[in-house]
């Protein structure tokens, strides 16, 4: 399977079970958020999404009137519908971990490039906050990378 970035992809239960308790998000009725990808090398970024928009708009709220703006989640449009993408609650992985591709009525969900690009630079500003020392991320990304790295470098 060819994973690109902009499209939107399901993972593997196995990923989760070796990554648990370094913040990931929960198996929501036995059905895991769809995911944007961002794709960076070997490594993937992984960014869940969630229809939960209008708990999400008052975190944006909340987050500016604190903050002076928020751009660890992001409101677009994709597949037609309002979603919440959450910036603060992405993460990286392989594309072993790849389960399948989002579809709806057997149709491959894409992001227009305008939300792409918005998705990308809001990775990349939160991913730099990081490395200034501000951690926006509710997931343990340093961990997680480390232990990604570790894979790309065992002999299979």
């Amino acid at each position: 399977m060819k994973i690109e970035t902009g499209y939107l992809y399901h993972l593997k239960d196995e990923f989760f079970e070796k990554y648990q308790g370094l913040g990931l998000m929960d198996n929501h009725n036995g059905s895991r958020p769809s995911y944007l990808v961002i794709k960076d090398k070997d490594i993937l970024w992984f960014i869940p999404l969630s229809s939960k928009v209008a708990k999400y708009r008052k975190i944006i709220k909340k987050k500016i009137r604190k903050y002076g703006t928020c751009n660890t989640i992001l409101i677009r449009k994709i597949a037609k519908h309002n979603a919440a993408i959450l910036i603060q609650n992405a993460f990286p992985t392989l594309e072993k971990y790849v389960k399948n591709v989002h579809t709806i009525d057997g149709v491959t969900t894409k992001v227009t490039d305008s939300v792409k690009n918005d998705i990308i630079d809001a990775l990349r500003n939160t991913l730099s906050l990081k490395q200034e020392g501000v951690n926006l991320f509710f997931t343990d990304i340093d961990k997680i990378e480390e232990m990604i790295k570790n894979e790309i470098n065992v002999p299979v």
